[in-house]
């Protein structure tokens, strides 16, 4: 096995194949963060929100999602494993099982998004049949998946990636602004519906949310907890918050009537924006490869002695399969599903790390389960989101305009219900300690 490119388990990793410092997490979160799909994200914003409300949005959101995804990172760091295998301590190891599916679920749908992503804009600058995209966006993403993190930073995010996407978004920042009235822009409001402000907020947050079941995948490979939290939550934050900005004021500038179309205008702008386009889609393989790494290293949770390669191209052919029956209009509500999961299941696990349970030899703490699942409804009642049919079902029971967002009061519920339920317990085993020392 190769000390560069390993494909390891979920094993804790050892100190020789812990070599990623907090510059290469910074550099690992901001080639991750610098995505088509998050520039296209934040044409979801606005015209319903003004440009104001709506960066005020971006910054609230990401401050938040983004301290959820360093603490997440540095988890990871200090544990040496994958987050799946994190979650045995705080809800058992059959336990661990359900956010597992969910986690290999929500991959797959993100590989999905990516690869149609890449491919509307292969087919946007070259032409070509959209299949034929579909494909090799696929393929390069799971070729990719097969080097690992570690061979990943070193040979494609610093010898090309960061560099040539920064210059062109660069170069889309000026084109996006050079001609633009901010003014006019900064005093027309919004025109109302979805989303609402806090509905805004709770799409920013679930950017880097959908990351917290990956993060440990990648920094169990690091040298320090505090690399891992700083170079991933600073690394993710600066570009997720100037891409949502742009991909916002490029709509409202250009006149665009939804997402897909943003792509479209982007290839007319003249040479210097395609060849960005070119080369953002080129780049953009990395995310896709970051799902489909991190479906296999989950799926390992439950099939520990299936090789991580197989589970690879598994999951590689299962995200092709996807793209042809998928509308990349209708992230929107999955994004926000997905946050609605995971931002309270972070709340227990950062909970019961916080009381020094590092694991569990229980199959199932139903108890931790129980406080996962009154996040999730909490988070369903103050924003529903998901599937028409779920939202039709759960839309009645809303407070109404005047609640706040889902994301920070189901983190705050499912982390103080967590802590009830352990720390009386707690308390006496440390006491029990105390006494018998």
């Amino acid at each position: 096995m190769s000390d560069r490119t390993p494909s390891w388990g979920i094993d804790p990793v050892p100190e020789r194949l812990r070599t990623l410092g907090g510059l290469d997490n910074a550099m690992l979160w901001s080639s991750l963060g610098l995505s088509l799909l998050v520039l296209v994200a934040g044409t979801v914003l606005v015209p319903a929100l003004s440009l104001r409300q709506a960066l005020l949005a971006i910054l609230v959101g990401g401050m938040f999602g983004n301290a959820l995804l360093g603490a997440a990172a540095l988890l990871g760091a200090e544990a040496r494993v994958p987050a799946m295998v994190l979650l045995r301590a705080p809800l058992g190891r059959a336990g661990s099982w359900l956010p597992t599916v969910l986690n290999v679920i929500q991959n797959v749908g993100w590989t999905i998004f990516e690869v149609l992503v890449i491919a509307a804009a292969a087919r946007a600058l070259v032409g070509g049949p959209l299949w034929v995209w579909k494909l090799v966006a696929a393929a390069v993403a799971t070729a990719l998946a097969f080097v690992g993190p570690v061979g990943f930073v070193r040979e494609w995010v610093k010898r090309f990636a960061l560099w040539v996407v920064l210059a062109s978004l660069g170069y889309l920042t000026w084109w996006a602004l050079h001609d633009a009235n901010l003014a006019a822009l900064w005093a027309r409001p919004g025109k109302g519906g979805f989303p609402s402000f806090w509905q805004g907020v709770d799409l920013m947050v679930a950017m880097p949310v959908s990351w917290l079941p990956l993060a440990a995948d990648y920094t169990r490979f690091s040298r320090d907890g505090r690399g891992a939290f700083w170079g991933t939550a600073v690394g993710y934050l600066v570009p997720n918050m100037w891409l949502y900005a742009l991909g916002a004021i490029l709509l409202l500038t250009r006149g665009l009537t939804d997402a897909p179309s943003l792509l479209t205008a982007i290839a007319a702008g003249g040479a210097g924006a395609a060849i960005a386009l070119v080369a953002l889609v080129v780049d953009e393989t990395k995310v896709p490869f970051a799902n489909v790494y991190s479906s296999a290293v989950s799926l390992q949770n439950v099939l520990p002695r299936v090789p991580q390669r197989l589970l690879i191209a598994l999951v590689g052919v299962v995200a092709t399969a996807g793209a042809f029956a998928i509308d990349l209009v209708q992230y929107a509500s999955f994004l926000l599903l997905l946050g609605s999961f995971f931002v309270p299941l972070f709340g227990v696990l950062l909970a019961q790390w916080i009381l020094g349970r590092r694991e569990s030899s229980a199959e199932v703490r139903p108890g931790q389960l129980a406080a996962w699942l009154a996040g999730f409804v909490l988070y369903q009642w103050l924003s529903p989101a998901g599937p028409s049919w779920w939202t039709s079902l759960v839309s009645h029971t809303h407070p109404g305009v005047g609640a706040i967002g889902g994301s920070l009061p189901s983190f705050a519920l499912a982390f103080v219900i967590s802590i009830s339920l352990t720390l009386p317990r707690h308390a006496l085993a440390l006491r029990d300690r105390t006494s018998g020392a």
